[in-house]
């Protein structure tokens, strides 16, 4: 992070609008970024919500080109849809929980100064994600979406299991009969996977996992595949609703017979950690893993 460090001029800030709670954060990052000899900019959004004249365009691509890292307040939430509207740029993002569990966003709204202090003496630690890409029909229509950790496709709101067919680069898999199937990153195995009991991945794995959510065959489980791979699902149910979304984007309604190829996309982000900061770590915190030896 040193040549992030010198090259810092000016810093983006980002937060949720609908969090209150993020209004004092954002003006105490603000007034410690001026301090330090920095200028800031933020969205529209994010300068209503604190009272600041510092609004730079409405959405995060409009701040990318002229910020050296981007700071979003929030959830995991709100990071994942910075991450999709900055998708192709190298901006670093650095997430404050102000939110829940909070993987992504996993420095504590009270560590701001020391994580800005980090930042200002290049001691953070620097790693890669990458997005995944979701395209294919949908009633008719072309679609494409970018997710950094999951494309699902599932059932709509009626109680009826959906049949999905699963194929892997040429390969079959198999036809799940289940609510729905979740198609994440090792970022977002996290996320939605884990509570349909998926793997935990390390996010330095470059794999997808496949988790079927309620599957009607008790034998189907969660598969780890190559990042490399194209998975291709297919809806298969005419007469119950079939749904895709992409890191909650959506829903988007998909007829019977349509077809999604997930793989993985061209782009990635850059996620700034505080130094000495552990995956594992996190781990045991968020989900409150405790043993003899911890």
């Amino acid at each position: 992070m040193k040549k992030l460090r010198n090259a810092i001029r000016c810093v983006g800030l980002i937060a949720n609008a609908d969090k209150s709670s993020c209004a004092p954060l954002v003006r105490q990052a603000a007034r410690l970024i001026r301090a330090a000899g920095r200028s800031v900019v933020t969205d529209a959004a994010t300068a209503r919500l604190a009272g600041l004249d510092t609004a730079g365009g409405e959405h995060a691509s409009d701040l990318t080109g002229r910020v050296q890292l981007l700071i979003v307040f929030g959830g995991d939430g709100t990071l994942l849809r910075v991450a999709r509207e900055i998708a192709g740029a190298p901006t670093p993002l650095l997430g404050i929980n102000a939110g829940g569990l909070g993987f992504l966003t996993d420095v504590q709204a009270h560590e701001l100064p020391l994580a800005l202090e980090q930042v200002w003496t290049g001691r953070t630690q620097l790693t890669c994600r990458p997005l995944m890409e979701a395209s294919g029909s949908a009633c008719g229509r072309r679609v494409r979406f970018n997710a950094l950790n999951d494309v699902v496709i599932s059932r709509g709101s009626a109680p009826h299991l959906v049949e999905l067919e699963v194929r892997v680069d040429d390969d079959i898999l198999t036809r799940y009969r289940c609510d729905g199937l979740i198609v994440c990153t090792a970022t977002g195995s996290t996320a939605y996977s884990l509570s349909a009991g998926g793997a935990i991945v390390s996010p330095q794995a470059d794999v997808f996992a496949l988790t079927p959510i309620c599957p009607h065959t008790l034998s189907n489980r969660s598969i780890i595949l190559s990042l490399d791979a194209t998975v291709r699902i297919r809806a298969l149910s005419p007469s119950v609703e079939t749904v895709l979304s992409a890191d909650g984007q959506g829903p988007t309604l998909l007829a019977c017979g349509d077809t999604i190829a997930v793989r993985r996309s061209r782009h990635a982000i850059r996620l700034v950690h505080l130094a000495g900061s552990s995956f594992f770590d996190t781990l045991r915190r968020k989900l409150g893993w405790r043993g003899a030896s911890v």
